[in-house]
């Protein structure tokens, strides 16, 4: 089960990578946009790659704390595609304003890669080292 969990974890944040660094282009600030906030475009990019760097650390070292940082990441940006879809919560210090009430298929398919790195993530933090666990309890290894 766990070269499973490693790729659904993988594969997950690979289309939310594909699908960020795709759309980084469309994020880009206007010309009016107010100072002190990092670039929607830059934002975007920054989710890319931090999805890449997560779904490699998992591939790589499947440990609780690879599955951890893969869970944040995932679940922190399936949370904001939600969160801004329903709400309008403005600009949030850095963070500019990134309201979008439309729902398109790419929308979808990011959030469920997402969703699915996520809870491929949280079943690998919970299950990794079970195995050394058992056999640390057994008398007889």
């Amino acid at each position: 089960m766990g070269i499973l969990l490693r790729v659904l974890v993988a594969a997950g944040l690979a289309v939310d990578a594909w699908v960020h660094w795709r759309f980084a282009p469309d994020m880009a600030p206007g010309p009016n946009a107010p100072g002190g906030t990092i670039a929607g475009d830059d934002l975007f990019r920054a989710q890319a790659i931090v999805a890449v760097v997560a779904a490699v650390l998992v591939l790589a070292w499947a440990s609780r704390w690879t599955y951890a940082f893969a869970f944040v990441v995932a679940a922190s940006a399936a949370g904001a595609v939600v969160l801004y879809y329903y709400v309008d919560v403005g600009r949030l210090g850095p963070i500019p304003a990134m309201h979008d009430p439309s729902w398109y298929a790419d929308k979808t398919i990011s959030l469920a890669g997402e969703v699915v790195a996520a809870l491929a993530a949280a079943v690998g933090f919970l299950t990794a080292g079970a195995g050394r666990r058992e056999r640390s309890a057994d008398p007889v290894h």
